[in-house]
Order: structure tokens, then sequence, then C-alpha cells
């Protein structure tokens, strides 16, 4: 499939080897307990790439298949991702996992105690800067705005984020993407007379 990059030439869109859902919305309660693990939000990560087993995604994070496994377990119990195919191997079946949806909207509440931010603090325990490179590069922009222009600028960031996960893979480093519009506790000036 493709589409148009932004200064009309046509791009590629990343095609994964099983079919999901461009969106999937969860409950916040489930959600946020099952997205607020490092480990978990890795696994989704991983799984926009590829359908993977629990061995090939324990295998890509050096970790023990059963640590994977208890985290693959509680991101299909919370409906974040499902079996895509299975295969025969040996004497067993061997079940590959791919995600529910492409972007993962969290609907309703959260839960006490789940810190509201941990999609943020996940991004920036992963980033990363070397020297020379062109990246990161990030901005922070503050403006008194109605809440409804807020919002407008919101969605136009989800639409950027839609585009960003749908490129063609290739390279040798996983890029993040963050953005975000949020209230902040600044102070406002009165408006001059």
């Amino acid at each position: 499939m493709t589409g148009q990059h932004r200064d009309n030439v046509p791009t590629e869109r990343h095609q994964l080897d099983y079919e999901l859902a461009d969106e999937v919305e969860i409950d916040g309660t489930v959600a946020f307990k099952a997205l607020a693990d490092p480990t978990r939000t890795a696994v989704l990560s991983m799984l926009l790439e590829r359908a993977a087993t629990t061995s090939q995604l324990a295998a890509a994070m050096g970790k023990p298949k059963g640590t994977v496994g208890y985290h693959v377990k509680a991101l299909e119990d919370s409906g974040l991702i499902r079996v895509v195919r299975t295969q025969p191997k040996r004497a067993m079946i061997e079940k590959y996992y791919g995600r529910c949806g492409r972007t993962i909207v969290i609907g309703g509440t959260n839960p006490e105690g789940i810190d509201p931010l941990f999609m943020l603090k996940d991004a920036v325990r992963h980033a990363t800067s070397v020297e020379g490179d062109a990246l990161p590069m990030f901005t922070v922009r503050t403006a008194r705005i109605p809440q409804a222009r807020a919002v407008e600028f919101a969605e136009r960031l989800v639409a950027l984020a839609h585009e960003y996960v749908e490129q063609p893979r290739s390279g040798d480093r996983v890029y993040g993407f963050v953005a975000g519009v949020y209230p902040t506790t600044l102070p406002t000036l009165d408006r001059e007379s």
C-alpha cells in the first residue's frame, strides 16, 4: 500500500506479516496496568515490526523466556496482543503474537497508583544520544490557547504519529517519536490594558 508524503512523494506503507486494525481502544484501567511496564512496551514496539514468538522476543531483549512469557500473557489478557498464527515445531505448536491495533487508544480513567506519564518516562528511558548524530531533536513550546485548539493540535499529532509508524522498515536503529499536547502548571499573564 502506498501513501503520499508531505512533499507529495509516494511512500510505501510498512506491511506487517499479519492483519491488524489501525486503532484499538481499550479501557484505561486495563491499559495502564498492562502498559506500565518497560518489558511490555518493548514487546508492543517489536510487534509493530512483525509477528514474533515468545522465544524470539526474549532473544531480542536478552531476557529469560519465562519472564517475557509472563509479560506476553499479560498483554494478551488485556487485549493488546493476540496469537496471529501458529506453526508446528518439533512436538509443540509455536505461537506467533501480533498487536491488536497499530495504534492503542486508551479510554476511561487512569487507575490509582499508575503514573499517567509512564509513556513519556519510557521514551526518556530508551532515548539515546550519540555525539555527531543529527538526532535526538526535541522542542517544547507553550501557548495559552483555548482547549478546542489544543485538541486540534493533538489530533494533527496523532495523524503524524500514524504516518511515522507506517514507514517501511529499514536501517539498523529504532527511532522513537514523542509528541504531545498537555496542560501545564505555568502561570499566565493578565491581559495588557
